[in-house]
């Protein structure tokens, strides 16, 4: 089996085609074409560009697009570059990402209703709490002896007049 640089270069010369042909047809730089003619993969930033110019290439030059691509990915299965895609910081992954990852799956449209339900349930059972113990208190238990006392001789029938009180 040829490879797909070699699929692409037979296409084009059995048509007739440049490659300034090609790339005017596809909107794809001349320079792209030819990397891709040469089989020369690195030329590309990501596997996704190679894809992309590949289908169009095969689907301008009548080729079994479905057959070609199967072609490509098995060659770029074997070049260590491409077997993964890239990290778009560069950076590795760390427990942050995972979990913003996971907040990103969520359909918010369910979640924030349910959380606010929830939150409202709590303030409600909080406030429920708050409120059984203020009344169980009794308000008096805490007050200490009232400001008049009796005195201790006696009678109790006449409240004392107060000593600093102007005398008429």
């Amino acid at each position: 089996m040829s490879t797909v640089a070699e699929q692409l270069r037979r296409a084009r010369e059995e048509r007739k085609l440049t490659v300034h042909q090609i790339a005017e047809l596809t909107n794809i730089k001349t320079e792209h074409i030819r990397a891709l003619e040469e089989g020369n993969y690195h030329a590309f930033a990501a596997p996704v560009y190679i894809r992309g110019f590949v289908r169009s290439c095969a689907k301008i030059l009548k080729l079994d697009t479905a057959q070609v691509m199967a072609t490509l990915d098995a060659e770029l299965s074997k070049i260590e570059k491409f077997r993964e895609p890239p990290s778009l910081t560069g950076e590795r992954r760390g427990p942050l990402d995972f979990v913003m990852y996971q907040l990103s799956k969520l359909n918010w449209r369910v979640v924030l209703p349910v959380l606010g339900v929830a939150l409202l349930v709590g303030i409600g059972i909080l406030a429920y709490r708050i409120w059984s113990q203020s009344v169980s208190v009794d308000p008096l238990a805490k007050l200490g002896p009232g400001l008049y006392q009796p005195p201790p001789n006696g009678g109790g029938e006449y409240l004392p007049l107060p000593t600093n009180a102007p005398k008429k």
